[in-house]
């Protein structure tokens, strides 16, 4: 309802705007000219714009597809990104994407959590509550913005209260002793990609750094790899980031033994057709392209169940590399080629799995 107001020699129409959550009303002064005549047109057009249907109300979903996801393609890496969009398509869109902002509610969040926890996931048997809490986050992020952008006038994800791993610690790192790490590289011994699982027991790297290394980063004179950046594969296609952190550019030495490794693992990439020259993958599939990280993590899990060593993460190889203790006596040539078959760690714990070979 709008109604006309003279202040001095000139006009308003004042327009109704609503009720905020503050519970005041709220009104709109629209200059309308210097004479009755133009305050009445005024009025008029705010009259009929009341008469008109509203405009569709934007949705929970189409907020998050069509705003929020691609802001955040540009303000974090490509596969922070894509998580986001697969808890979008996957987990909030089939339930809420239909849901206007306007008319979101904390109900719909915690039905939404309660539905998560109890049937979400590919197989409906429920997320955790670490992945759910990431939900919300997304959810809060994005109502963020949409109040940012005055869209809402409050964030109603800011009232729910996420559920959250219980127990308050992080999943705590297993790591092997020097026999049971000894097991485990004398049965992968056999693998196809047996080097590229030596290679991170032996330095500590991370499998997107192992998928990403490029045989121009090998130098086998000063023997030494150089991480310089990580392999992820986002729908089926290869991405290329720069190493995790800025330590993590970094040149890593190699004893002889893996050198001669990497060495043999060229010379039969080469004998097998496949790509072999510096600027392309030290590790490769079958068909000569890039290794998907997510493979060596499938293959070294294999390996884990046939050996009988305790299970453990492939992540965890970079905390039992760092775990065992350093030896002053580095073994010779000769020592290393009769263990080098089942695990030569040179200055990693060296005598005793040597030992328990």
């Amino acid at each position: 309802m709008a109604y006309i107001v003279q202040r001095k020699n000139r006009f308003y129409v004042v327009d109704y705007d609503g009720m905020p959550i503050t519970g005041r009303e709220r009104r709109r002064w629209r200059l309308a000219g210097h004479t009755r005549a133009e305050a009445d047109e005024v009025a008029a057009r705010v009259a009929l714009d009341h008469v008109r249907p509203p405009r569709s109300p934007v949705s929970l979903g189409g907020f998050l597809l069509e705003t929020w996801l691609p802001r955040k393609q540009v303000d974090v890496r490509a596969t922070t990104a894509y998580r986001y969009a697969w808890m979008v398509d996957c987990y909030i869109v089939p339930r809420l994407g239909d849901v206007s902002l306007s008319a979101l509610r904390p109900d719909h969040l915690d039905d939404l959590y309660a539905h998560l926890l109890t049937a979400g996931g590919r197989h409906g048997t429920g997320l955790s509550a670490k992945t759910v809490h990431e939900v919300h986050l997304v959810i809060r992020n994005a109502l963020d913005l949409a109040v940012h952008r005055q869209l809402l006038d409050r964030n109603v994800a800011s009232a729910v209260h996420s559920p959250k791993r219980r127990g308050g610690a992080k999943t705590v790192a297993r790591v092997w002793d020097a026999g049971e790490l000894a097991t485990f590289l004398a049965a992968a011994r056999a693998q196809r990609l047996y080097p590229a699982l030596h290679l991170a027991a032996y330095t500590g790297t991370r499998r997107g750094e192992v998928a990403g290394l490029k045989w121009h980063d090998l130098d086998v004179r000063s023997r030494r790899v150089s991480v310089r950046r990580s392999l992820q594969c986002l729908a089926g296609t290869p991405v290329e980031f720069g190493a995790k952190t800025r330590s993590s550019r970094r040149p890593v030495d190699l004893d002889a033994a893996t050198v001669r490794v990497l060495q043999r693992w060229r010379r039969r990439l080469e004998g097998d057709g496949l790509p072999h020259g510096p600027d392309d993958w030290m590790f490769c599939n079958t068909h000569g392209r890039f290794l998907n990280p997510e493979s060596i993590s499938q293959l070294f899990a294999r390996v884990v169940e046939r050996s009988g060593v305790p299970r453990i993460r492939f992540h965890d190889l970079r905390h039992t590399h760092a775990s065992l203790p350093e030896v002053s006596d580095v073994a010779t040539e000769a020592s290393f080629d009769m263990v080098c078959d089942r695990c030569p760690i040179r200055g990693k714990g060296f005598s005793r799995i040597a030992a328990a070979g």
